[in-house]
């Protein structure tokens, strides 16, 4: 009975097996169906009839781990998938969501995005050092002052100390930032165009008759 049987279970087993290979195909098709889409566009501040750009926005396909960002204009190019949901953040502004339609005919796709600021107000807080004024008079008449005392803080802020101070130590973060920030602006100032020569420059070359003056240019003994 068992080798009656056998035929049976053989061919059922093989349907199976073939239904399972049509439905990897056909989901697999559906993967690759997707249109691939140039997707770019602007970031303008919304919450304003000016319409100013955002630089430097995030651009984001959500739960997909890639995208990119907005340059200094609010400009933004992306390769998406047709149905994917983009998201942009950007500090001090809300979240945006939008989803790249479905049924596109052509594989380029541009758009305005607006985004609304997202301001926090704290409320205010005043620090005092003292109680009242009545109270720093007193603080202040009882303050000992000695001689040990004056002589670290002439040390302190002898001029000597403070240059040593200013090559030895290195930038903070805020530091670090702003000369970061004013390198960027410097470029982008240029931007498109030839920087200009400092050989054309009066202001360098005044500067250079006064740094002859001083004598900068001598060989130091």
């Amino acid at each position: 009975m068992n080798a009656a049987f056998r035929p049976l279970i053989l061919a059922i087993t093989f349907l199976l097996l073939l239904c399972g290979m049509n439905k990897g195909r056909a989901q697999q098709k559906t993967d690759n169906d997707r249109m691939v889409v140039q997707f770019s566009g602007l970031v303008l501040d919304g919450s304003s009839s000016e319409l100013l750009p955002v630089p430097f926005a995030t651009v984001a396909v959500k739960d997909q781990g890639r995208g990119t960002y907005a340059d200094y204009n609010g400009f933004f190019s992306i390769v998406v998938y047709a149905g994917d949901v983009v998201e942009f953040t950007s500090i001090g502004y809300q979240t945006v969501t939008f989803r790249v339609p479905d049924t596109l005919k052509d594989n380029r796709y541009s758009m305005v995005q607006l985004m609304s600021r997202d301001t926090f107000n704290l409320p205010e807080t005043v620090v005092f050092p003292w109680p009242s004024r009545e109270h720093f008079k007193i603080e202040f008449l009882a303050m000992d002052v000695t001689t040990d005392l004056q002589r670290k803080a002439l040390e302190n802020l002898a001029q000597e100390n403070l240059n040593k101070a200013r090559q030895d130590l290195r930038y903070d973060g805020m530091e670090s930032a702003s000369y970061y920030l004013r390198q960027q602006s410097h470029a982008f100032y240029h931007i498109g165009q030839q920087p200009p020569m400092n050989i054309f420059n009066p202001i360098a070359w005044k500067q250079f008759f006064d740094a002859w003056k001083r004598g900068d240019f001598k060989k130091k003994n």
